[in-house]
């Protein structure tokens, strides 16, 4: 099997029909171009949680200031609840030009988070045509190979295929600014530990990195000086790409508040309301909504 055909494989996984039917209704804006759903959800199959979305555009949306702003900070970031059937969804849906994700992906980019991602599984929810469902498989094969080829420079001079993504996972967190506890890459490895041993010589070969294999036992063979030295531009350039996105988020996250005091409820079982104010103004609420937790909490545990 090549690389090509496993992606192609991987991305036409069937989903649950909820699923599929919130991404066509994602879809409905006439510059989409392909909806991918991702994450925690797409592994555990818990439709109470959060979805994940990306939704793939022919071009930055919004006027001259935000278009320029996320020609460098991409995505836009957006929440939504959806009445389907009988229950109510929820996604995080990131949305970029299907180009930017293309080029990311190939690693044509300092930006790290895209090719971590989608070397992880997907399913391609909805698609335009069958040429761009083409150009989707091809970004996210050209992730998989992306993210191998740093796996190989990242991991030791041999080992099993845990190993080396192992090694991955742990870097891309150092380096993207993120907050998840040590071992967060167990729960991405041991979701079908089978298929992350077959991916890595697929993607190897892809990238056109050699290697020797004695049983579960790889050993890459290319420039890895090379890569360490990618790898490190990238590393020093991760947490000031993440914290200015973050920073962008802060503004323009539609749906900040919904989701955040959805969050709150749903971790605490602390209801506070979603006011207009509230609605409009999520930065500026956040001490309020701060204090309301705080105080709630304290009487929980007052004697």
């Amino acid at each position: 099997m090549t690389l090509d055909a496993f992606v192609a494989a991987e991305l036409a996984t069937p989903l649950p029909p909820p699923v599929a039917a919130m991404a066509e209704r994602l879809a409905r804006e006439p510059d989409v171009a392909a909806v991918l759903f991702y994450g925690s959800v797409l592994r555990t199959g818990d439709l109470d949680g959060v979805l994940d979305f990306y939704v793939l555009t022919d071009a930055r949306r919004g006027g001259l200031l935000h278009r320029t702003a996320t020609r460098w900070l991409w995505p836009d970031v957006s929440f939504h609840e959806m009445a389907i059937g009988d229950a109510v969804l929820r996604a995080k849906v990131a949305t970029m030009p299907l180009k930017t994700f293309a080029d990311a992906a190939s690693g044509r980019m300092l930006d790290t988070t895209i090719w971590t991602r989608f070397v992880q599984p997907a399913t391609l929810a909805w698609v335009r045509d069958a040429d761009t469902a083409g150009r989707v498989r091809a970004g996210v094969a050209a992730a998989a190979a992306t993210a191998a080829g740093y796996a190989a420079a990242l991991g030791p001079e041999d080992g099993t295929a845990d190993s080396y993504w192992r090694a991955l996972f742990r870097q891309t967190y150092r380096a993207e600014l993120r907050v998840e506890k040590p071992g967060r890459e167990d729960q991405i490895l041991r979701y079908d530990p089978a298929r992350w041993q077959r991916l890595l010589p697929l993607a190897w070969e892809a990238g056109g990195i050699g290697y020797a294999m004695a049983g579960e036992i790889l050993a890459p063979r290319g420039d890895r000086a090379r890569s360490l030295r990618q790898w490190r531009t990238r590393r020093r350039a991760g947490k000031s790409l993440n914290a200015a996105r973050l920073v962008k988020a802060a503004f323009t996250f539609d749906g900040a508040a919904r989701y955040g005091l959805w969050k709150i409820e749903r971790h605490t079982g602390i209801h506070i309301p979603l006011t207009p104010w509230r609605e409009r103004h999520p930065i500026l609420a956040a001490p309020t909504v701060l204090w309301w937790v705080m105080r709630a909490r304290s009487r929980e545990v007052a004697p």
